[in-house]
C-alpha cells in the first residue's frame, strides 16, 4: 500500500494495475431493513412539540384558536384540554410535564405586558391628570387599581391556624373533699 501524497502518473499507473489484480470477490451481501421513522399506522400518539404549540396556544390565544390547530391534526378537544393542562393526556391530568414550559410561555408575555404598562403609567403626567375629563380619571382610578392589586405578592393562605405555635394547657382536675380520706386529729394546745 502506497502512502497518501503527491504521485508522479507512472506510480499512479502501477499502483492502479496492483490494485486490479489483488481485487477480492465478495459473492454474498446481507440486506436488511431499516426500521421506519415516525407514525407507523395506526399510531395515534401525538409528538410531544406538538402537545406543546397547542397549549402554549390555548394558554395565550385562547381555547378556540387551540382547538382551530388541534382539529388540523385530528386532535381532539379533550386532548386539547390535557395539553392546556400540561398534561400529555386526558388519562394523566395530575402528571404536568409540560406546565413548566406553558409557564415559561406566560412568564414572557407578562414580562412585556409589565415593560407597556410601565411605560404607559409613566406617560400618565399630572397635566394630563388635570386637563382629562371625570370619566377619564373615574377610569384610569380603577386601572391603576386593578394594577396595584395584580401587582401585590401573593400573600400566605390562612392554615386555620396550622404552622403557629401550639399551646397545651394542663390543669389538674377539680376534686371535692370527698374524695380524700379524713384523718381526725385533736387539737392539744
Amino acid at each position: 500500500m502506497m502512502p497518501m501524497g503527491i504521485v508522479s502518473d507512472a506510480e499512479f499507473e502501477d499502483e492502479l494495475k496492483d490494485s486490479a489484480t489483488n481485487k477480492q470477490i465478495i459473492n454474498e451481501a446481507i440486506i436488511k431493513d431499516l426500521p421506519n421513522k415516525g407514525r407507523k399506522e395506526g399510531d395515534n400518539n401525538v409528538p410531544d412539540s406538538l402537545r406543546k404549540i397547542i397549549g402554549e396556544t390555548s394558554e395565550i390565544e385562547g381555547r378556540k384558536e387551540a382547538l382551530e390547530l388541534a382539529d388540523k391534526f385530528g386532535i381532539s378537544p379533550s386532548s386539547v384540554s390535557a395539553y392546556s393542562n400540561g398534561s400529555t393526556s386526558t388519562s394523566s391530568m395530575n402528571e404536568q410535564p409540560n406546565l413548566s414550559f406553558l409557564n415559561d410561555a406566560k412568564n414572557r408575555i407578562t414580562s412585556k405586558a409589565i415593560k407597556r404598562m410601565i411605560k404607559s403609567i409613566d406617560c400618565l403626567t399630572d397635566e394630563k391628570l388635570a386637563e382629562a375629563k371625570p370619566d377619564t380619571l373615574a377610569n384610569v382610578a380603577r386601572t391603576m387599581g386593578a394594577i396595584v392589586k395584580d401587582m401585590e405578592p401573593e400573600k400566605p393562605k390562612d392554615d386555620s391556624g396550622k404552622g403557629g405555635p401550639t399551646f397545651v394547657f394542663f390543669s389538674p382536675q377539680f376534686k371535692k373533699e370527698e374524695h380524700f380520706e379524713h384523718i381526725f386529729v385533736q387539737d392539744t394546745k
